[in-house]
């Protein structure tokens, strides 16, 4: 797996899903168009905290960036389920708390 690639293709698509264009979406996460335009085909990467700015702006997880195609099956991929699960156990969790704090 290129490491790269994987993260410059999924950059892509959920740029694109947010309909922004390189140009709006460097300028929103402070770097050149041109280096956007390399991270997105697999050139060159970005820092943290790029990508940290990223996941702000696209609204994902900053995990979600390194997944490829075939890691997220059936629409809806592996790390959104998991923070279904997540906050469903945690939501159980509160309630039993609260049942038991109320004695």
């Amino acid at each position: 797996m290129n490491i790269k690639r994987v993260f410059g293709e999924n950059l892509k698509k959920y740029r694109k899903r947010l309909r922004f264009t390189q140009e709006e979406l460097s300028e929103r996460i402070n770097i050149t168009q041109k280096h956007l335009s390399l991270v997105e085909n697999g050139v060159t990467f970005v820092s943290a905290e790029v990508i940290e700015r990223l996941s702000d702006v696209l609204k994902v997880p900053a995990a979600s960036f390194f997944y490829s195609e075939e890691e997220n099956v059936g629409g809806e991929s592996f790390l959104r389920r998991i923070d279904i699960i997540v906050e469903e156990e945690l939501y159980s969790a509160m309630k039993s708390i609260k049942t038991r704090a109320r004695g």
